[in-house]
């Protein structure tokens, strides 16, 4: 997967998680997946579209369930070559 491209740039990020609390408590695993999309596009300057994140971000973020969020992720951010962006766990 990794391997086959160049790789571009790649940063260790840490992504807050409070907002999402604000969100109702059925929404708040869906809304913290929606705030690492917008902070890692805003961060990286890609499009939202080429943004893929890994199962296990999802899992990490899903492992108590969809109400019970962690507060902050630690995140790895690998920008390839044709402009795709990766978010993966360090």
């Amino acid at each position: 997967m990794v391997e086959d491209q160049n790789l571009t740039n790649e940063e260790l990020i840490t992504v807050s998680l409070r907002t999402a609390r604000l969100s109702s408590k059925a929404r708040r695993a869906d809304t913290a997946i929606e705030i690492i999309k917008d902070r890692v596009a805003r961060y990286t300057k890609s499009d939202r579209d080429k943004i893929w994140v890994d199962n296990k971000v999802n899992e990490d973020i899903w492992k108590k369930g969809r109400k019970h969020i962690p507060t902050k992720i630690s995140l790895k951010i690998i920008k390839l070559e044709d402009g795709t962006t990766e978010i993966i766990l360090p």
